[in-house]
């Protein structure tokens, strides 16, 4: 089955950074997009990043522009997210996904890891 498994957050201080990995199997990681998305208290979930399989990439969230960067690693099956100059207002669950289909099948779904807090409080 399909599987997102995210790592790297925690409790930081503003200004501080973090890099969060999301390890992906189940399906041809190296065949399609991967996305970063948050979900912060109260609020509902939020597309952040996007990376093409060819690694081109888009940051979507103009709140963190000039500060995340996704990259991906097609042999190693992961896709990181990069982020600087942390603010409070980037305190939220992130989310690593795709849109996929599974290995073996030809129907497409919306996969989610179980996602990773990330704190940032002085």
């Amino acid at each position: 089955q399909v599987q997102l498994v995210e790592s790297g957050g925690g409790l930081v201080e503003p200004g501080e950074s973090l890099r969060l990995s999301c390890a992906a199997s189940g399906f041809t990681f190296g065949s399609y997009a991967m996305t970063w998305y948050r979900q912060a208290p109260g609020s509902q979930r939020k597309l952040v990043a996007t990376i093409h399989p060819t690694g081109q990439s888009t940051i979507d969230d103009d709140a963190v522009k000039g500060r995340f960067t996704i990259s991906r690693d097609n042999t190693e099956h992961t896709v990181d997210l990069q982020m600087n100059n942390l603010k409070p207002e980037d305190t939220a669950v992130y989310y690593c996904s795709t849109y996929a289909a599974r290995e073996g099948s030809l129907s497409y779904s919306r996969y989610w890891g179980q996602g990773t807090q990330v704190t940032v409080s002085p």
